[in-house]
């Protein structure tokens, strides 16, 4: 399997399993937009006539949550990184 690499102007958004309130965002996720690693949240409205829309936030992320992104792209999934055996 290859290494996922974010790519320039992408992201990603996955559900937020942990929303507890209306305020929270229905899903969260990272995006790079011009080299700048950024955190998104989306939250699910409808509008007048009942049509659901996405309304979106960007946050910039700071050193530290950068480094933590890089590094995680960089290692591939979890699945990748875990040891299935077991010590006796």
């Amino acid at each position: 399997m290859s290494e996922y690499q974010q790519r320039d102007n992408s992201g990603s958004l996955f559900k937020n399993d942990r929303r507890d309130k209306d305020t929270q965002p229905n899903a969260r996720g990272k995006a790079l937009i011009d080299g700048v690693a950024y955190e998104v949240s989306a939250w699910t409205k409808k509008d007048r006539n009942g049509n659901p829309w996405q309304s979106l936030s960007f946050k910039k992320m700071d050193a530290q949550a950068r480094q933590e992104h890089v590094e995680m792209t960089r290692r591939g999934s979890m699945k990748d990184q875990l040891d299935d055996e077991v010590p006796w």
